[in-house]
Order: C-alpha cells, then structure tokens, then sequence
C-alpha cells in the first residue's frame, strides 16, 4: 500500500491565480497514482496520495526563504 506526499507551496501556477486549483490536483493525485501502477503494480485502489499546501513564508531553499530565493536566482 503505497502512500505518497506531495508537498507544494500555498500559491498558484498560472497568472493571476493564488492557489492550485482542485483539478490540477486531481490530475497530481491521479498521475501519481497511475504511475506507481505503471512501474511498481500497484493497484489504484491501494495508492493513498496526501497533498500538503506550505505557505511560501514557511519554505526555505539555500538558506533563504523560498521567495527570496527565487528573487536571487532569476
């Protein structure tokens, strides 16, 4: 029994949006799914997919708050 955590950061993928909508998390939740079936056999109803939503205040990345970070890198 399979049991995957995805974690993202509380804020959107497309302009103008501040959230990950519920379908592109079906779709995270269902791809992950149909690949453990893929590659391991496990049955879809036996894949648990957990996905946790951090705020970006609460994510570091090289020693520095995650928007920081991205600020410095690009």
């Amino acid at each position: 029994m399979p049991i995957v955590n995805i974690m993202i950061t509380k804020e959107g993928c497309t302009p103008g949006a501040d959230a990950v909508t519920a379908e592109e998390k079906a779709r995270l939740i269902a791809g992950v799914s149909q690949l453990l079936l893929d590659v391991l056999n496990k049955p879809l109803d036996a894949t648990f997919v957990t996905i946790q939503e951090i705020d970006p205040d609460n994510w570091g990345w090289g020693g520095l708050p995650v928007m920081a970070f991205r600020q410095q890198k690009w």
